[in-house]
């Protein structure tokens, strides 16, 4: 069982104490201590800069926990595409392969007719005269 605290209850314990220390010395300096209402009030106003701090702090932690799910999805989508790209890449520098060999062997089959023609040409032809 883990019993270290979380980084979120470890700010929430820091916010805590760091708006003690400061809020402390403040209250006891605004309000004498034999003026009860007074020592309420700063209180008060101490817990709601806390509260309004607090929930700044989770809206802040959402925001965090949305980007980085975000940041992972976009992660996903791109080493998706880089897959797909790379695979197109590969069908693509294939087939330019297959159109060079292909080319290669029309000029071959061109070469060959060309040959066959003019030797039918050459048959046909009246012989020279003497």
């Amino acid at each position: 069982m883990n019993t270290q605290p979380t980084p979120v209850s470890r700010i929430g314990l820091l916010l805590s104490l760091s708006l003690l220390s400061v809020l402390a010395p403040l209250a006891q300096a605004q309000a004498p201590v034999e003026d009860g209402r007074l020592r309420e009030n700063a209180i008060q106003q101490g817990q709601q800069k806390a509260g309004i701090a607090y929930r700044e702090m989770q809206q802040a932690e959402q925001a965090r926990k949305q980007a980085e799910q975000e940041s992972q999805r976009a992660n996903v989508e791109f080493n998706a595409a880089q897959k797909r790209a790379d695979e197109l890449k590969l069908r693509a520098d294939t087939a330019s392969k297959n159109f060079e060999a292909a080319k290669v062997k029309e000029a071959q089959a061109r070469k060959s007719y060309d040959a066959a023609v003019n030797a039918v040409d050459q048959t046909w032809q009246k012989p020279a005269q003497k």
